[in-house]
């Protein structure tokens, strides 16, 4: 006999079947990857099989200071923090302090991660702290067009510097490139002659010297040639991943913008006069308020980049000086002598203000004239004429009205009436004043005018 329900049977056949056939491949899915892991391959086939570590890229612009340092500083923890496959900096600067360049190459020879330093684009230069940066890459690289060199030490902020602290000063700063250049493999001679002579050498010039390792157009050119690069972390060959790699760019934070526009020497010079007239002006005109809070944000934000730039205090108190001279002026009747010593004595002062024979950390000539002039106006004109409006008559309120002539009314003696700046008024005077005669206001007291008599003509 045939089963009486064949067709349930079949069906539950079916549905084994595939359920066993949904565990098997839900079972190969999950032990693909260790499979795959844990099976021997060669290096060039692990690394076409695995995604590569990113590449970080970041952007040292500018002078160097305390903020690139910091800004150096977070670009390699954030590396280190994603593992990432290397750093590349492009860099263009005319140099900058010796301390935050000491620190960043603390940072760079303790990295973790291979960086690489592009001195781009073509015009850019790595000159004084920038070239020694340079050299402390595990990899260099130059745009054709760039320059890197110029390191000679320049003291800031000491003046004049005798010719045995100058020697100490330059050999301390040539071994210390020497150092490094013996470290990461480069030309020893050319790292000390870039301090001791301030030479300066072209990317192909560097690349033949051995200094740079690699000319490239651009970062596409830059990131295929640095593709199985090999270089050395903590005593460890590296090979490079680059060509298959994602990049992550890095820009400076909002703060470290702001921290590096007003730590140049020429917004601190600004920021410096604004605060000076936004205080002045407060004190001028009490309650004003707004004077007053930008006056002091402007002094404050001065104060935090000059404590960064090497100030001439004798500049300082020249600028003072004259604007002590343009404040004379305004009460002290001199015949513009004392305005012309005030934009002479501000002029000089201008120039010496940033003590440093470096031009990048000087105030600009180009701001110096112009800040000049307005301030000379600003104290000549403008407050000139508040102070002078201070000292005018009152016009306006009970004392606005003494001095006032008019006409009486009617007889006034202890009391009466007057009409005096088109209103009607009770009047009273020290002497009978018959109506319709002239009359002057010298007092009032409450809503009564005092008043005396101008003419004795009936008007």
């Amino acid at each position: 006999m045939r089963p009486p329900h064949p067709l349930p049977r079949i069906r539950d056949i079916r549905i084994s079947r595939r359920v066993l056939f949904l565990v098997l491949t839900l079972t190969g899915l999950f032990a693909s990857g260790p499979v795959v892991a844990d099976t021997p391959q060669t290096d060039s086939t692990h690394t076409e099989d695995r995604s590569p570590n990113p590449i970080l890229i970041g952007t040292i612009q500018g002078a160097i200071g305390p903020v690139t340092k910091d800004y150096v500083h977070r670009v390699l923890e954030h590396a280190t923090h994603i593992d990432a496959g290397c750093v590349i900096f492009t860099m263009d600067t005319p140099g900058g302090l010796d301390a935050s360049m000491r620190s960043i190459i603390k940072d760079i020879f303790a990295s973790p991660v291979p960086v690489v330093i592009f001195v781009y684009p073509s015009g850019g230069r790595a000159a004084s702290a920038g070239a020694l940066i340079t050299l402390a890459s595990h990899v260099s690289a130059m745009a054709p067009g760039t320059n890197i060199g110029a390191a000679h030490p320049v003291p800031i902020g000491q003046g004049d510097i005798e010719d045995d602290m100058r020697e100490k000063v330059t050999n301390d700063a040539a071994a210390y490139a020497r150092g490094i250049a013996k470290e990461r493999g480069r030309d020893v001679e050319w790292a000390e002659k870039i301090v001791r002579e301030s030479i300066s050498s072209t990317a192909e010039e560097a690349e033949s010297l051995g200094v740079t390792d690699i000319v490239a157009q651009d970062m596409e050119e830059l990131i295929k040639r640095l593709d199985g690069r090999i270089v050395v972390i903590d005593g460890e060959d590296l090979v490079l991943t680059t060509a298959r790699a994602t990049r992550v760019e890095m820009a400076p934070s909002l703060r470290e913008r702001f921290l590096a526009l007003i730590s140049d020497p020429n917004i601190a010079y600004l920021l410096m006069l604004l605060g000076i007239f936004g205080i002045f002006f407060e004190l001028q005109n009490p309650g004003a308020i707004f004077p007053g809070v930008v006056g002091a944000i402007a002094i404050l934000l001065a104060f935090f980049a000059l404590q960064l730039l090497p100030v001439n205090l004798a500049g300082l108190a020249l600028i003072i000086l004259a604007i002590v001279m343009f404040l004379l002026e305004i009460k002290i009747p001199s015949g513009g002598l004392l305005t012309i010593g005030g934009v002479v004595s501000m002029l000089i002062g201008s120039i010496m203000f940033i003590d440093s024979p470096l031009p990048f950390m000087r105030v600009s000539i180009s701001v110096i004239i112009p800040a000049v002039i307005f301030t000379a106006l600003f104290f000549v004109f403008a407050v000139g004429m508040g102070l002078r409006a201070q000292r005018r008559k009152v016009t306006t309120g009970g004392k606005g009205i003494v001095g006032e002539t008019g006409v009486a009314k009617s007889d006034i003696a202890e009391d009466g009436s007057a009409f005096v700046h088109g209103e009607h008024w009770n009047a009273v005077s020290d002497e009978p004043i018959p109506a319709n005669s002239k009359i002057e206001v010298v007092g009032i007291e409450g809503m009564v005018l005092k008043v005396k008599r101008i003419d004795q003509k009936e008007v």
